[in-house]
């Protein structure tokens, strides 16, 4: 199949500097999101988390159904996994009792899954064999997973290493910083190293979003979760706007994976 082919399939967005930023964004979102309706409103996380699941599952039945690429569409797809992944990780984490290490462990070993499921049965993992109903469902799938586990990992790295909201975003931040150096002056496999970047803004999120909403004496900015998700879709859907949107490949169309 030509890349032009490939191209018209695919329902995923190309992946640029805009789309880094959009994700980014929309983990944030994921992050006030998921707590406003947890704890502003005080329907807790089982509550939460069966919400945001009828939402995600409703999101991607529209985004597996869809003829073509909807960057409106595929976007809020992904803010439902964030949703969903925050609900979900904290269910485990706090309500359950399992803590963020056992949460994590257990989300990773879930991640690792749906990507050795994903590679065994398609011969690849990268985005831009995204483009049939089957591929669909591994991709949202390990996606939904990468953004659970993010939610964990930020909250483990705030609250149990002492570094706090602002400390875990940079360090998540420099991360991400230290992926993209790799992907510009190595020849990592371009396929690991955009799931890394992925599965690493979720946690830079969530610590972002913590920051913003949690009260002063947890260390946060204590800002309304409303007003900051509000904020935070005005600034998605005007970035989609800005940014190109089109249908595209993964930037790794020479490396196989």
């Amino acid at each position: 199949m030509n890349e032009a082919r490939k191209a018209a399939l695919s329902k995923v967005p190309e992946v640029t500097l805009g789309f880094w930023i959009i994700k980014v964004l929309a983990t944030t979102l994921g992050e006030t999101g998921g707590d406003a309706v947890t704890m502003s409103m005080n329907l807790g996380y089982a509550v939460g988390t069966m919400i945001f699941s009828v939402i995600f599952v409703l999101a991607v039945t529209a985004q597996v159904r869809e003829s073509r690429f909807n960057p409106y569409l595929y976007w809020l797809t992904i803010v439902a996994t964030t949703t969903v992944g925050t609900t979900f990780a904290d269910f485990a984490d706090r309500s359950l009792g399992i803590g963020y290490a056992g949460g994590s462990s257990l989300l990773l070993a879930l991640l690792v899954s749906s990507l050795a499921v994903w590679r065994w049965a398609e011969g690849s993992v990268s985005v831009e064999t995204v483009t049939t109903p089957r591929v669909e469902a591994f991709y949202w799938t390990t996606i939904l997973f990468s953004q659970t586990l993010g939610t964990a990992l930020g909250d483990w790295m705030a609250d149990t290493n002492g570094l706090g909201f602002g400390g875990g975003a940079l360090v998540f931040g420099a991360a991400i910083l230290m992926t993209a150096a790799l992907y510009y002056f190595t020849s990592i496999s371009r396929v690991a190293l955009f799931w890394g970047a992925f599965i690493l803004t979720r946690p830079l999120g969530a610590t972002v979003g913590d920051l913003l909403d949690k009260p002063h004496a947890l260390g946060g900015l204590a800002l309304s979760r409303y007003y900051a998700s509000a904020v935070l879709v005005v600034a998605i859907l005007a970035l989609i706007v800005v940014f190109p949107q089109r249908a595209g490949t993964h930037p790794s169309t020479q490396t196989t994976s």
